[in-house]
């Protein structure tokens, strides 16, 4: 079975043109939409509304730099081992320790304007992040890419929680 780069007809790496996968993606989904597949047996249907699906969930993954980081480690042969393997550097432990003292004094006296740095402090982290890991799998360097999507599951978690003390607070 073909990966999603090769679905797509693209180079195998991070750095891809986000242009071209949406371009690829739509010439893919008109080839296989079941609508085109009306007229068609029950098993054609089948067989064009599963790759329809899988050409989504290949668009989803490569199009998210995070999911895309992760997807190549595994391509890669790397577990990224994200129940068991925990283990990150003490800065990286301090700085969430920070970010979630100050998530939770935002929730407490609801203060949207921390909540509004903090999420930018966040933003700004995770973009230098996600150019790192980038950088590490563009050059083959699949154990600290994925040291570096790790970190950004956690970077990710965050910002959802994050979102939902917004959420919270503006009713």
């Amino acid at each position: 079975m073909q990966n999603h780069f090769e679905l797509f007809q693209l180079p195998q790496g991070f750095t891809i043109d986000l242009t071209t996968l949406e371009k690829a993606y739509r010439e893919v989904q008109n080839r296989v939409h079941p609508d085109k597949f009306s007229h068609a047996t029950d098993a054609e249907k089948r067989v064009a509304m599963q790759w329809a699906t899988r050409a989504n969930e290949a668009y989803q993954t490569l199009k998210s730099p995070f999911r895309r980081a992760a997807y190549l480690c595994e391509l890669n042969g790397i577990d990224l081992q994200v129940e068991s393997n925990t283990a990150m550097p003490r800065e990286f432990l301090m700085q969430q320790m920070e970010w979630r003292e100050a998530l939770e004094e935002a929730r407490h006296e609801e203060d949207i304007n921390a909540l509004e740095n903090l999420e930018a402090e966040l933003r700004e982290v995770r973009k230098a992040k996600v150019a790192h890991v980038g950088a590490r799998l563009d050059a083959q360097d699949f154990e600290e890419a994925a040291r570096g999507v790790r970190q950004l599951m956690f970077l990710e978690k965050f910002g959802e929680e994050v979102q939902a003390a917004f959420e919270k607070i503006e009713g």
